[in-house]
């Protein structure tokens, strides 16, 4: 770890060991006080890895005394104190989960009972690193390993998928035991009663990761997605007709789909958008297999009580639902009429919500390259519909109101407007195609 890192630990220390002012009482605390930065602060610094947030550990106090010293202290059962300076995260060392203690623990009774090896790691402010599982020989052959108290949470078997997903690039791989671990856990039932909070909010990080399709492949893989998220589960074996699909499953096309929204943006709702795209498909009936005529609307239907089992916020559900019902007709927008295009538009509420708007587009462009061998495809398609709305939202409303002469002809006025808008650019973009060699 660099010169740079070791320094900001020393002089959190000194904060700890000279901070002894009378309004925090006169006992000095510090003679026993040792801070050390944990967790993946350490992991990612010898991975080489940019490090974004530091937690540290404190050990030889109490909340009292840490509370006396200026912290404030968040959270009850496992709390964690909020340094009065820089608001970073500092914790006591524990020994049972959900229990706090008074100081007694030692930092590598504290680091065992997290969830992996490279995860249970400390540096002092020496620089020495504390490693009781070995996870320093894990991160340099690219390993992720429970730890011996990974079990007391199942919650940890949807961090060790981002995990994977996280490190994909690096080239980290699950070991084996820990897969059985994962497989002793699910047929055990331990999976059955999660809290809908932990798993969106697990859900929501793998989203940001670049190969958050990996996320759901792993999960797959660990047979945890049929619990998570059955909806998505269910796509899997599921056919597609070969001509439009080279890749044939709903669920492969899933990936991919979820895999070229990561390349197109950072951001998570659009992931999660292509991400439940298509889970109409995933109950087709049988006998127009592998069609999937009204898969759409199916899909839509779908998605609301998903968001609503995980407490998934409104924002993100506003947008999967209505990619989920008007994407095939994104795909089509040349061959639609005005109508349709403005029942597009308005379906999508895209007036007061144009940002939904350019999210729905970087969705329907990622379906499309979410097929095996069309990754690169153009998609003048988002354009056009670019010009179809400027048309739309152009339609001054304020003036057909001034000058209706009854309040029910404005709405007529208005849509007559917008359609007569929406042709002018069909016919602008039909007369360019034909110029066009």
């Amino acid at each position: 770890m660099g010169d740079t890192t070791s320094s900001k630990i020393y002089e959190k220390t000194m904060y700890l060991k000279h901070l002894n002012h009378p309004r925090y009482g006169s006992t000095d605390f510090s003679r026993i006080m040792e801070t050390y930065l944990v967790g993946g602060a350490v992991r990612d610094a010898l991975l080489g890895q940019p490090v974004t947030e530091r937690d540290w550990l404190v050990s030889g106090a109490t909340p009292a005394q840490l509370t006396a010293l200026g912290y404030r202290q968040v959270g009850k059962d496992f709390p964690i104190f909020l340094h009065p300076e820089t608001q970073e995260e500092y914790a006591l060392p524990r020994s049972q989960r959900n229990n706090i203690n008074s100081g007694a623990v030692g930092i590598e009774e504290d680091l065992v009972r997290r969830d992996l090896t490279i995860n249970a790691l400390a540096q002092g402010a020496d620089g020495k690193i504390i490693d009781p599982c070995n996870g320093q020989d894990d991160l340099k052959n690219r390993i992720l390993r429970h730890t011996p108290f990974f079990a007391e949470d199942p919650i940890r078997t949807l961090r060790l998928a981002r995990f994977a997903a996280r490190y994909h690039a690096l080239g980290f791989r699950i070991a084996a035991e820990t897969q059985q671990l994962v497989a002793q856990m699910v047929s055990g039932g331990e999976l059955d009663n999660l809290v809908p909070e932990r798993v969106w909010a697990e859900i929501a990080k793998a989203l940001t990761e670049d190969s958050a399709h990996i996320f759901i492949q792993t999960l797959r893989e660990l047979e945890l997605l049929a619990t998570v998220l059955p909806e998505v589960d269910r796509l899997f074996g599921i056919p597609q007709k070969k001509e439009y699909h080279p890749e044939v499953d709903s669920g492969l096309h899933t990936l991919l789909t979820l895999q070229q929204a990561c390349r197109l943006s950072r951001d998570p709702q659009v992931r999660f958008a292509a991400l439940v795209h298509d889970l109409g498909k995933g109950n087709t009936p049988a006998a127009i297999l592998p069609g999937h005529h009204g898969h759409e609307a199916r899909g839509a239907k779908l998605i609301k009580p998903l968001c609503k089992r995980l407490r998934i916020p409104n924002a993100w559900r506003d947008l999967a639902v209505p990619t989920a019902r008007y994407h095939l007709l994104c795909h089509r927008a040349f061959e639609l009429r005005p109508k349709t295009l403005l029942k597009m538009v308005l379906g999508l509420d895209a007036v007061r919500h144009p940002q939904r708007f350019e999210q729905f587009l970087l969705v329907c462009k990622a379906d499309v390259r979410g097929r095996t061998g069309m990754e690169e495809s153009s998609y003048p398609q988002a354009d056009f519909l670019r010009a179809i709305y400027q048309a739309i939202v152009g339609v001054d409303g304020a003036k057909i109101s001034q000058s209706a002469t009854r309040p029910q002809q404005i709405p007529v006025h208005l849509q007559r407007e917008r359609l007569q808008a929406i042709s002018r650019v069909q016919q602008a973009w039909a007369e360019q195609a034909a110029k066009s060699p």
